[in-house]
């Protein structure tokens, strides 16, 4: 069976109710075993509710339809070890787009969450100079390059910065030439005849943390992506938070200095114009132009003009103090913003993710003597902060599981309602 005669047609449910019902619990159990790995069938049987003998008829009728296998035994308390279950190699493949404000990544995942192919290039965001037809040619390419079966592509993720609305498909802050009469994701679905999803690339990431990270399992995390600008993804109650409008998070454009700096937003004083990639990069810029002691002085005109976020942290890293000190004034910058975060949302958790995770102690250090500063005892106490163990794939390992969240959820809602 393939992936396309898996997911049921609305013209199907006419099935009968034994049908639909068994089909709903061979649904369940595929993502479960996608989102949470190998299972016992004892697992399986407490997780949906079902009895041995049914969880057991389910997972035959699925390795007969080459979508399970066994794989290895699991833990047992005594006697004989349990088989342990999990998806069948190559069943399918989700593609996921990452946009950066000068650089796009792309990657075809499979349903183990292998990276089977990607593809890396730098292209301004800002440009509207073809934006979806550059996305497209690069993803088709990239799907033939890799050589695998098409029809086993279960759909496409596109993160991306700014303010995203997923219910509508649309970014609301870049502007896309192309579209004029109809989204992006239309524009996208009719190009690529497959389905899509966009998303915030903040949301996305914390989609990966919660879903393949520390947050897993967790009920109250913050997650911050430090790119060239701050992001925030808000766990609550164990579900990625969205909002009214699905723009919850823009934690970058709170105001935090008077008078400040002209953000891009429009307004002055944000977060980001002090604690940012943007900021950074100004601060090393300005730095280096008044004679600053610093291995960065060495770079060309050119380089010093198209100076990169990770150039800083990479010299911070090798032990150059000026990009030490610049680093913690962001960390110092984002912790007084954190600590507002912890008084509101109460978090058992912070995750850095992104970019500047790679900074290490020189980040997470000056953020946490600000918090110290700035935050009630009691609440800062019961918050633990952490560097993502997700590594450069965050974003896209969320945009691969907005695809399994959306078309594995429409499935159970359609065969529910019907």
């Amino acid at each position: 069976m393939n992936i396309q005669e898996l997911l049921i047609k609305t013209e199907q449910l006419s099935a009968s109710n034994v049908e639909r019902k068994k089909h709903l619990q061979k649904i369940k159990i595929i993502q479960n075993l996608y989102f949470q790995g190998p299972k016992t069938n004892t697992e399986i049987c407490e997780q949906f509710n079902i009895s041995s003998p049914t969880s057991i008829r389910l997972l035959n009728q699925l390795i007969d339809e080459g979508w399970v296998k066994k794989n290895g035994r699991g833990k047992s308390a005594g006697g004989r070890k349990p088989d342990l279950y999990r998806l069948e190699g190559n069943s399918f493949y989700v593609m996921g787009i990452q946009l950066e404000r000068s650089r796009i990544k792309m990657a075809i995942f499979d349903n183990h969450n292998k990276k089977v192919a990607q593809f890396e290039d730098l292209f301004q965001i800002e440009s509207d100079n073809g934006l979806v037809d550059h996305i497209y040619a690069e993803a088709t390419k990239l799907m033939k390059d890799s050589g695998i079966n098409l029809d086993k592509l279960l759909g496409i993720g596109v993160s991306m910065p700014g303010l995203v609305s997923s219910e509508e498909g649309k970014n609301f802050t870049y502007f896309i030439k192309e579209e004029e009469s109809e989204s992006l994701e239309e524009i996208l679905k009719r190009k690529f005849n497959k389905p899509i999803f966009i998303l915030n690339d903040a949301k996305s990431a914390c989609l990966a943390e919660s879903n393949f990270g520390l947050a897993n399992n967790r009920q109250n995390v913050l997650v911050i992506s430090m790119d060239w600008g701050i992001g925030l993804g808000v766990i609550i109650d164990g579900k990625v938070y969205q909002g009214s409008s699905g723009f919850a998070g823009e934690f970058g454009h709170i105001p935090l200095v008077d008078d400040g700096l002209l953000c891009h937003c429009g307004k002055r004083g944000c977060l980001e114009t002090v604690a940012s990639g943007l900021a950074l990069t100004r601060m090393a810029q300005e730095g280096i132009l008044a004679g600053e002691s610093t291995s960065l002085s060495q770079l060309s005109k050119k380089e010093l003009e198209n100076l990169q976020p990770g150039k800083i942290i990479e010299a911070a890293n090798m032990g150059d103090q000026f990009s030490i000190n610049i680093l913690s004034k962001v960390g110092i910058n984002l912790g007084k913003g954190l600590a507002i975060l912890i008084q509101l949302f109460n978090p058992e958790l912070i995750i850095l993710e992104g970019k500047f995770a790679k900074a290490q102690q020189f980040i997470t250090i000056p953020i946490q003597q600000s918090i110290n500063t700035y935050c009630m005892a009691q609440l800062r106490e019961k918050t633990k902060i952490s560097l993502s163990n997700l590594g450069e794939d965050s974003v896209l390992l969320g945009s691969v599981a907005t695809v399994m969240e959306n078309i594995f959820g429409n499935q159970i809602a359609m065969i529910n309602k019907s």
